[in-house]
């Protein structure tokens, strides 16, 4: 299966978020976060207006590391799992990617890109 490497494991600490650019069209168009010691990967849109959920570079979680935040709505999304506790979508669910975890890496299946 042939994958993007997105970064380095050790470079995504607990309670930390990154965006990334796999496809380099100028913005950030998913998301991994590190959360109780697992890392998850997420589309970057808020299923309310599908709009990026980040107020700037890398700031997708509140600042304790412990609610994803739709800063354009003020939706907030359980890091663990995505559903949407509090906003305008509740009820809702980020979109999840699957991610593979290699060598020190964090991977993304290059099939999902598009999908």
């Amino acid at each position: 299966m042939d994958c993007v490497a997105l970064c380095r494991l050790d470079e995504l600490g607990e309670g930390q978020s990154r965006g990334f650019d796999p496809q380099g069209r100028g913005a950030d168009s998913l998301f991994a976060l590190r959360h109780q010691g697992r890392v998850r990967v997420y589309r970057n849109l808020c299923p309310h207006l599908s709009v990026p959920l980040e107020y700037r570079k890398d700031r997708f979680l509140s600042a304790d590391g412990q609610w994803v935040i739709c800063y354009a709505h003020g939706a907030r999304f359980r890091p663990e799992d995505g559903a949407c506790v509090h906003g305008p979508c509740r009820g809702d669910v980020l979109p999840a990617l699957q991610h593979r975890e290699a060598d020190g890496w964090l991977l993304l299946p290059l099939a999902q890109l598009d999908a």
